[in-house]
């Protein structure tokens, strides 16, 4: 105990001490930059600009060109007058006095007139109204209300006259433009105009003096010949702003000013050219680029002595015309060696250098062609900054690529101990350790190593010792996996006996081991709620079904809940989850040990319970209705009731996985009815399970090749209202005959057929028997107008049947007006555009086309006149018990009376007495099909009568059809009633 003490006096200032140095370090490296560089976005987007200036309208002026500068005001003034107004004027190097005459706009306020020119020298103005002198400036004097101010001069006047006349001369690509300001706000623009000045200055000035000091530490002459081109650049800019008037916050000589322009672009040149060939010169040589650049060479000094010689108007295109060539040349030269070049240094001085070379191009374009729009989208100004920017990006890559090569070189001394990606150890034979490398110490979060103190027994197990010393010595090399001894980590030891000692590698497998569980989890259980997914739960129903042959019970319950679609449709599938997290909570609570939970869809749940008997398995399935029904599930400030619909059955033995899950849905959708109260029961034996094995011997009959063999056609007749006993129409029904001489019905075969995909094949022999039976009996079936036959949903939409329907119909085209195709509403509406092609397609055959269960689906009156079909079957839910609801009635009167306005005619299924008979009769139904005429028989018993009528056996059907033959004459006082 007190070495432990001692230990922790020692070792806890010095992580307090570790601790500060770390949330100093934060705070200077990230934190501070981060919040400098936010605070200045803000400043930036959203606080006050101090120096944002307003209320400057440019002035609409008449200009003249005194090209003898000998005119007088008078004379001037009556020239300008007669010239178009104009915003602005260029004077293409023109050095001949420009005449100009404007009138100041109305503004309450002092007024300050501007003439915002850089190239202008002097400028006088006479009130034009008398013609009496306001005052005169030069860059060097200034009298009356002119004075040199920003790039150009100014005007102070109060109040200023009606109208102003002004006489301007200028040198070099001069653009006149007027600019009227109210007096405090020229006075911020001056400060701008200052302020931008300083700033641009002290920004190039130091960035020159960090170039230089890094040059004279690294002794790189390079880096100074580069100091000198940034403060040339700084004047350029100045140039191009109407800065270089001053240096320094030091104006500038009116005398020397011309001059030190045509200077400064000319040094400016030469130092480029000098860099360009001294960073570049590898390049350039490979390039073939030597001649180019020595024929530039020449014409440096000559041009030097052209600056300080001629005059600046001759001057000034006599350098365009060079700059363009040459710095055409160097642009070329330069793209070619950034797409050719390794190093970033170079790329980042020939962005530098681009960035220049076309803002100077944009200059000289500008000047010479009188496109100003060019200094719109880059300039000097912007240019000087751009290409400083990435002039220092490029110090920055070469000072770092010379830091990371000497880190290169101290790496190379410690890459074999200190890189290793395993750990390595020695230990004696008493488990301690006498060497480690930093990577296993990182491993284990070995704080302190001791050699020879430091013990395996620390980390690990002291089984986990016993067992790699026996391994070590019992062969020459061990390999073993063991866990830390929190058990948080695991590792692969990898170790050999070596002079008494044991030299080994250790690799951390953690996340290794935590992915390959989470794989193996992943793959049997589901994401979201952790229980087996179906893979998992198929493989815990195989297990618990290995115990049915010893004799052993065993349960399946399947269970769905109800409405569940409701809380993701109306609250989102976040909701939904977090609901299903809490079912599965709640059934998890409900089972024993060795019960299992599967999800199988999306609210669908199958339990397994091995050597769990039916009493007790619906005791407790009864139990999970109720928990999962009888408390709401809460979701944030949202409550929820859900309930379910269990079935459960008894597991026999042999039974494989997927009969027993269909099995008990079947129990789950009876449940689902209400029966049971939520939970519905299939014991060993019941109809359920003979149901579902006749079921499955269905479809395997109808997947073989003799499929149709056991198939056969019935009639039910379908009588007019109209005229009883003039028509014989009758639908087609399918039935199968089983080995035993049973029939079986439609409604079996169809849905077998459905699941073993073989409904097309059924339709399409009906199809083809129904039509062969019509043209072999046409002689019989003289009163015959249609004979209704059914088409499934899966063969409408199978390409395949519809495309061999037209071949059956094009084979029996005589007979096939006679047929009319039944298709499902809710079919139909499914796909409307496919729909109504095929119905197109058949109805050119003669065929009719009738809407079957007419109002049982999802019905919408506007489709029928997209839909051009020819009757309406009326769903036989209406029909049944039709005189006990007033609402049916309702119902198939609007749809009669639908029918009629479309033009199409209306069967009503279902009929079962006279009563419903007459009702339909009144309502204006057309036609009626249903037991109480006549049930569905064999086609030869069809073929023995005459009418639909002629096979009613219900008196009272018969009697009302004779009152509809022969309507009773009409009583005296009913006619007299009608008058």
């Amino acid at each position: 105990m007190p070495n432990v003490k001692h230990q922790l006096r020692a070792t806890l200032p010095a992580a307090l001490h570790a601790a500060v140095e770390l949330v100093l370090k934060i705070f200077a490296y990230y934190l501070i930059p981060v919040g400098i560089g936010i605070v200045s976005l803000i400043a930036l987007v959203f606080w006050h600009d101090e120096y944002r200036t307003s209320g400057d309208v440019p002035l609409a002026m008449h200009v003249t060109v005194d090209q003898a500068a000998t005119l007088a005001p008078d004379d001037a003034l009556a020239l300008a007058r007669a010239t178009p107004l104009t915003n602005g004027h260029d004077t293409h190097l023109s050095e001949a006095p420009v005449w100009f005459a404007f009138e100041p706009m109305p503004r309450a306020g002092d007024q300050v007139i501007e003439f915002p020119s850089r190239h202008a020298l002097d400028i006088a103005c006479w009130d034009a109204t008398t013609l009496t002198p306001l005052g005169a400036a030069t860059r060097s004097t200034d009298h009356g209300v002119l004075q040199a101010d920003k790039a150009g001069f100014a005007m102070r006047l109060a109040p200023l006259p009606r109208q102003l006349l002004c006489r301007a001369t200028f040198s070099g690509p001069a653009r006149l433009s007027v600019l009227q300001w109210p007096t405090e706000q020229f006075a911020l623009s001056v400060k701008q105009y200052h302020r931008k000045s300083g700033l641009l200055d002290g920004g190039m000035i130091v960035l020159a003096l960090f170039i230089i000091i890094t040059a004279l530490i690294n002794r790189q002459p390079v880096y100074v010949l580069f100091a000198g081109w940034l403060i040339l650049n700084l004047r350029v800019g100045a140039l191009s702003a109407g800065w270089d008037i001053q240096w320094l916050g030091q104006t500038v000589p009116s005398e020397w000013l011309l001059r030190s322009r045509a200077v400064t672009i000319t040094l400016y040149g030469i130092a480029t050219l000098t860099l360009y060939q001294a960073l570049l010169k590898e390049h350039l040589a490979e390039m073939r680029y030597l001649l180019p650049m020595r024929v530039m060479q020449w014409l440096c000094m000559p041009m030097l002595a052209a600056a300080m010689l001629l005059p600046y108007g001759m001057y000034l295109p006599l350098l365009w015309g060079i700059l363009v060539c040459c710095f055409s040349l160097m642009t070329i030269g330069l793209f070619k060696i950034i797409v050719e070049s390794r190093t970033r240094v170079a790329a980042w001085f020939a962005a530098s250098f681009a960035v220049t070379f076309l803002a100077s191009l944009a200059e000289v374009l500008s000047a010479a062609l009188g496109m100003r729009e060019l200094l719109g989208v880059i300039n000097s100004v912007t240019a000087a900054l751009a290409s400083s920017l990435l002039a220092a990006l490029a110090v920055a890559e070469q000072m770092r690529m010379e830091t990371e090569k000497r880190q290169e070189a101290q790496e190379e001394l410690e890459h074999a101990y200190q890189a290793m990606p395993v750990g390595l150890f020695t230990l004696d034979m008493y488990g301690h350790f006498l060497s480690v490398n930093p990577a296993l110490q990182k491993m284990l979060g070995m704080t302190g190593f001791t050699p020879g103190r430091t013990a395996w027994r620390q980390f690990f197990t002291e089984a986990s010792w016993a067992n790699l010393h026996e391994q070590v010595h019992a062969r020459s090399e061990a390999e073993m996996e063991l866990a830390s001894r929190d058990g948080n980590q695991r590792f692969l030891v990898s170790a050999t006996l070596a002079r008494s000692r044991i030299e080994g590698v250790l690799q951390d497998t953690t996340e290794k081991h935590k992915a390959t569980e989470q794989l193996r989890f992943m793959a049997n259980n589901d994401p979201l709620t952790k229980v087996y997914n179906r893979r998992g739960i198929e493989r815990e129903f195989a297990s618990a079904a290995a115990s049915l042959a010893a004799g052993r019970p065993m349960a399946l319950a399947y269970v769905d809940l109800d409405r569940f679609k409701l809380i993701n449709d109306l609250f989102g599938h976040a909701a939904g989850d977090e609901v299903l997290k809490q079912v599965c909570e709640r059934m998890g609570t409900m089972l024993a040990g060795g019960q299992q939970i599967g999800r199988v869809g999306g609210d669908e749940f199958v339990i397994v319970m091995p050597e769990t008997a039916i009493p007790l398995a619906s005791i407790i399935c009864r139990g999970i209705v109720d928990r999962l029904g009888n408390t709401p599930y809460r979701v944030g400030d949202k409550a929820f009731h859900v309930r379910a619909s269990v079935g459960l059955i008894e597991v026999v033995p042999g039974m494989p996985m997927k009969d027993a899950v269909s099995t008990s849905d079947r129990a789950c959708r009876e449940a689902k009815t209400g029966l049971g109260d939520g939970l519905v029961v299939y014991e060993r034996g019941a109809d359920a399970f003979r149901q579902r094995a006749a079921e499955l011997d269905l479809v395997e009959r109808l997947s073989g090749p003799d499929a149709t063999d056991n198939l056969l056609l019935e009639m039910q007749p379908i009588m007019s209202l109209r005229a009883p006993h003039e028509s014989m129409n009758f639908e087609v029904l399918l039935r199968m005959r089983e080995p035993d001489g049973r029939v079986v019905p439609a409604g079996a075969v169809i849905a077998a057929a459905e699941k073993s995909g073989r409904a097309s094949m059924i339709d399409r022999w009906v199809l083809t028997t129904t039509l062969a039976w019509i043209a072999e009996h046409t002689e019989d079936l003289v009163n015959t107008r249609f004979v209704c036959m059914n088409l499934s949903g899966a063969s409408l939409n199978d390409e395949r049947f519809v495309q061999d329907t037209f071949d059956i119909l094009g084979r029996y085209v005589h007979v096939a007006s006679r047929l009319c195709l039944e298709i499902t509403e809710s079919v139909a509406l499914h796909d409307l555009d496919n729909t109504r092609r095929f119905i197109d397609q058949v109805r050119s055959f003669g065929v009719k086309v009738a809407l079957d269960d007419f109002g049982a689906g999802y019905t919408s009156f506007s489709y029928l006149k997209e839909l051009p079909a020819d009757v309406l079957k009326i769903d036989g839910n209406f029909i049944v018990n039709i005189n006990a609801h007033p609402a049916n009635v309702a119902i198939v009167e609007a749809i009669v009376s639908l029918a009629v306005n479309l033009g199409m005619k209306t069967i009503a299924e279902w009929a079962e007495d006279a009563a419903t008979v007459q009702t339909l009769h009144e309502i204006g139904v057309d036609y009626v099909q249903g037991y109480v005429v006549a049930r569905s028989m064999p086609p030869e018993r069809l073929l023995e009568g005459r009418s639909s009528a002629g096979f009613i056996k219900d008196d009272q059907l018969l009697e009302l059809l004779r009152e509809l033959e022969n309507p009773p004459a009409p009583h005296l006082a009913s006619v007299s009633r009608l008058h």
